[in-house]
């Protein structure tokens, strides 16, 4: 049985995206290698765009991609237990230590040393 997409379809009858996805992969000394990423719930899922537009918005100009369509992304990433495929996230979370922050040593406050703290430091360092 064929189904039949209408206008009024709010859901459309292919469960995927037509054509190849733009994937983000990160370069390695045996090639590149598929990136994957966490759901808000922390699931492992592999990411695929629609456009080298989307993918740039979202991850930046930096980000390395190939083209792969939705079934070979699936195929490269089941035998590492990742059943999901997220396409067009609309937002990323930051790499930890990507970003460095603006931070001045001197604007921070340095812990001040009472009068009991520095004979118990003195007494370790004897002892």
């Amino acid at each position: 049985m064929t189904d039949i997409a209408c206008a009024e379809d709010s859901e459309p009858s292919e469960r995927f995206p037509a054509g190849p996805l733009y994937v983000p992969v990160r370069p390695g000394p045996a090639g590149c290698s598929t990136r994957l990423f966490r759901t808000p719930l922390g699931a492992r899922t592999a990411v695929g765009f629609t456009s080298s537009e989307r993918l740039t918005a979202t991850l930046g100009d930096g980000q390395a991609w190939i083209r792969l369509a939705e079934p070979v992304l699936r195929a490269l990433t089941e035998p590492l237990g990742v059943t999901t495929v997220t396409v067009d996230p609309q937002f990323s979370a930051p790499l930890p230590g990507s970003a460095p922050r603006a931070w001045d040593p001197r604007a921070a406050e340095m812990p001040r040393a009472s009068a009991s703290n520095t004979r118990a430091v003195r007494a370790v360092r004897t002892v």
